[in-house]
């Protein structure tokens, strides 16, 4: 007959009815507190702050000013070739 037995090899751990630490009031944070968290905070925020935007711009810039002198050029040659007498 092969039966096999439900009871654990070890006995289980026995739970106070009462925790044992004992609970804290939370304290109020001043307000010089939560104004100085909140200026750090944004401290630390500006100083991450990223500058991709920035060199975007003056990459945008760049080549816009590029396009710009290319038109230019572009414009003179060709008054130059509408105006000079023909060799």
């Amino acid at each position: 007959m092969n039966t096999t037995t439900t009871r654990p090899s070890h006995p289980q751990p026995v739970r106070p009815s009462h925790p044992r630490t004992r609970s804290v009031p939370a304290r109020r944070i001043s307000l010089i507190d939560r104004i100085a968290l909140h200026v750090g905070v944004a401290l630390v925020q500006w100083s991450r702050r990223s500058t991709v935007a920035v060199q975007h711009d003056r990459r945008a810039m760049r080549v816009s000013q590029e396009l710009a002198r290319e038109q230019r050029e572009r414009a003179m040659q060709r008054m130059m070739l509408l105006t000079l007498i023909p060799r």
